[in-house]
This record gives structure tokens, C-alpha cells and sequence, in this order.
């Protein structure tokens, strides 16, 4: 079987990712796996008001894979595996894919405008070959036609 891993944030290539994704694992009998990513805070406040802050982020990530999840749920595909995870990005996946061989494909959405983001640029650059999977980057320009279609 086929494992799709998404990386969601709140950015409108992760749900070009996760469209392509889920359409994948509907095509293909698949599973889909969605790190609702928090990244870490750029300051640390007093441990109140810091543990306020990390619970907002955590509730907002999950809320957004809820959402995603109901999405794919009702277009017919398959309940995705979703861990909300806070940390470095890159970090994340690395470790997230190490603990979980299954994992058949890695996909990325990149952003409609500007330059790579940080996951794409480390997953597509100097360390592609030591992933233990293909990386699928999935164009931000794309249509939910177009991506239903090349899915």
C-alpha cells in the first residue's frame, strides 16, 4: 500500500499538497499521513503565558487537520494518520520518516509565488538522496482541476 506524508501549516501550498495527497491515496488505495507542524516560537515568555501561547498553536494545527481530514473524509478517500508535531521542520520529517518506513512518498506544495521554502529547498537539494522516499513537489499554481487530473 501506498503512504502519502503532507505537511500541513497554514499556508495555501500545504492544502495544494494535501489535495494532491489525498487524491493519490484515493487513486491508489492508499493511506495518507498529514504532521500538523508547529513550529517553535521565536521567543520564549514567562512559563505561563508560554504554555498559553503552545497550546494555541497546538489547537490551531489541530483544528486545521480536523478540517483537512473531514475534506478528504467526504470526497471519498481514506481517514489520514495525523500527528500534530512542534519543532523544526525539517527535523520533524527527517525523524517522522525514519519512524515510519512506510511512508511511500513525501509531498510539498510550493508556494504560487517567491522562492522555495525551507522544507523544499532541504528535500529537493543536497539531501534528496538520502531520503528513504520520492519527494513529490506540487506546483501552487495549479487548479483543483489540474490537480485532480494529474493526481
Amino acid at each position: 500500500m501506498r503512504v502519502y506524508l503532507v505537511i500541513m501549516d497554514d499556508t495555501a501550498e500545504a492544502l495544494v499538497a494535501l489535495r494532491f495527497a489525498s487524491r493519490r491515496a484515493i487513486k491508489t488505495g492508499g493511506e495518507l499521513h498529514i504532521i500538523a507542524l508547529i513550529e517553535p516560537q521565536p521567543f520564549v515568555a514567562f512559563a505561563a503565558v508560554q504554555a498559553t501561547i503552545d497550546e494555541e498553536a497546538r489547537e490551531r494545527a489541530q483544528h486545521a487537520a480536523a478540517t483537512a481530514a473531514g475534506s478528504i473524509l467526504s470526497d471519498g478517500g481514506p481517514m489520514p494518520v495525523i500527528s500534530v508535531m512542534q519543532g523544526d521542520g525539517i527535523k520533524v520529517v527527517r525523524d517522522y520518516l525514519e519512524a515510519h518506513p512506510e511512508i511511500s512518498a513525501l509531498v510539498l506544495g510550493a508556494a504560487h509565488e517567491g522562492g522555495p521554502g525551507p522544507l523544499i529547498s532541504y528535500f529537493t537539494g543536497t539531501h534528496a538522496g538520502t531520503l528513504p522516499c520520492p519527494v513529490f513537489v506540487v506546483p501552487g499554481t495549479l487548479s483543483e482541476a489540474d490537480i485532480d487530473r494529474l493526481s
